[in-house]
């Protein structure tokens, strides 16, 4: 068994793509018409982010202030400094990883928790 996409809701696509290519730097990969709006990106090979614009199921819900207690994606990067620099400078707050290693925490537009860890070796 193997992960192929994970899906995420969004109520703003333009808020969000702000977020996830112009952030995170993801690239946007082709979509199907589904039926509703959506943004879909390639992460590697296989692998895909689906954004859902769709009515949040969760709105209203207290969140974790850390997002590493809460449901979450985790992405591998080159440099988590490069990333910390690219957040602080979009004013996107975020913590660091409680278990010391070189990892972070932050939310996308809609509260998703997106931790982000610096690969071994990179």
């Amino acid at each position: 068994m193997k992960l192929l996409h994970l899906g995420l809701i969004v109520a703003d696509l333009q808020k969000a793509a702000a977020f996830y290519e112009g952030v995170l730097g993801l690239k946007r990969a082709e979509r199907p018409a589904l039926g509703f709006e959506g943004i879909f990106y390639a992460l590697d090979g296989e692998r895909q982010i689906h954004l859902m614009r769709l009515d949040n199921p969760y709105d209203g819900c207290k969140l974790p202030a850390h997002g590493g207690r809460d449901r979450h994606v985790a992405l591998g990067v080159a440099d988590i400094d490069a990333i910390r620099l690219r957040l602080d400078a979009a004013g996107i707050s975020y913590s660091m990883s409680k278990s010391g290693r070189a990892a972070l925490f932050c939310r996308d537009p809609d509260g998703n928790a997106i931790e982000l860890c610096q690969m071994a070796g990179d």
